[in-house]
C-alpha cells in the first residue's frame, strides 16, 4: 500500500496544505487524477473547491466524490484519494451510510493511493478511538478503514511549560487508551506526517513523533525515523 498520512492540512502561516505541497505533489503527480471525500466537514462543495484551489496550480486534477452522486463508482480511475480532516465521527458515519468504508479499504489494498489529513489519518488506522474529535454523531462502528495495525493520535499536543490547565494533557488521554487496549499510538505534531510505501513506514516534517506503547515510556522519534516495525504490531482492543 501507498499512504500519506499528515497530522494536519492547515499550518499556521501557511495555505492549505501548503506546509507540505512538496511531499503531497510527489505522491499524487502532476497530471494525476485526486478524488477528495469531503465528509468530514458540512459544506461538501466549499471544501471540495478549497481542495481544487489548493492542488490544481500543481496540475493535479480534483474529483468530489460526492459530485456525480455514486461515491464509490468516483473512485475508479483515480490516482489517488484524500479523505480530508474535520470531524471523524461524522466522517466515519458517512464512510459507512455510501459504502465508502468498505470500498475504500478494497480499493487502497488493491493499490489506490491513500492520502489523509487529520480525522483522514484517523480513518486509515483500525478505529477512530484516539481521534480528539467531540463525538457529534455516533457511527454504526468506531472500525475504521484498517490500513494500518497501529493507532495514530493526529494534532498531537505537548504541555504548555508553566501552563496552569487542571485538565488532562494529550499523553494522559492515550495513557487511558492504553490501559484499556494494547496498541501502539502514534503522535503527530502539527506539521509532520507518516508516509507508508509497501513494508516501509518513515516519518516526515521538521518535527519528531510520540511513540506511546503499553507499559513503556513513551518515546520521542526524530523526522525521517523508520518505524516500519509499527507495521507488524498485532493490535488488542477491549471489546
Amino acid at each position: 500500500m501507498e499512504l500519506l498520512l499528515l497530522s494536519n492540512s492547515t499550518q499556521h502561516g501557511h495555505g492549505y496544505l501548503e506546509h507540505a505541497l512538496g511531499v503531497v505533489t510527489g505522491f499524487v503527480p502532476s497530471g494525476g487524477t485526486l478524488v477528495f471525500v469531503p465528509y468530514a466537514l458540512d459544506d461538501h462543495d466549499a471544501y471540495t473547491a478549497t481542495v481544487r484551489a489548493a492542488l490544481e496550480p500543481s496540475g493535479i486534477t480534483v474529483r468530489g466524490v460526492h459530485e456525480a452522486g455514486d461515491p464509490v463508482g468516483a473512485l475508479t480511475g483515480a490516482d489517488a484519494v484524500f479523505v480530508g480532516g474535520g470531524n471523524s465521527f461524522r466522517l466515519l458515519r458517512a464512510l459507512y451510510a455510501t459504502g465508502l468504508r468498505d470500498a475504500l479499504g478494497g480499493a487502497v489494498r488493491g493499490g489506490l493511493r491513500y492520502m489523509g489529513a487529520s480525522a483522514g489519518t484517523n480513518m486509515a488506522c483500525p478505529t477512530l478511538r484516539t481521534t480528539n474529535d467531540m463525538p457529534i454523531v455516533e457511527p454504526p462502528s468506531f472500525a475504521a478503514l484498517g490500513l494500518l495495525p497501529f493507532q495514530i493520535n493526529p494534532h498531537y499536543l505537548d504541555p504548555a511549560p508553566g501552563g496552569t490547565h487542571m485538565g488532562e494533557t494529550r499523553e494522559q488521554r492515550l495513557t487511558e487508551f492504553l490501559e484499556c487496549n494494547d496498541v501502539p499510538v502514534l503522535g503527530l505534531r502539527e506539521g509532520t506526517w507518516l508516509r507508508v510505501s509497501g513494508s516501509r513506514a518513515e516519518l516526515g516534517g521538521a518535527l519528531p513523533a510520540r511513540l506511546l506503547r503499553r507499559g513503556q515510556e513513551p518515546a520521542e522519534l526524530p523526522a525521517g525515523s523508520d518505524v516500519s516495525v509499527l507495521l507488524s504490531a498485532s493490535p488488542a482492543f477491549d471489546s
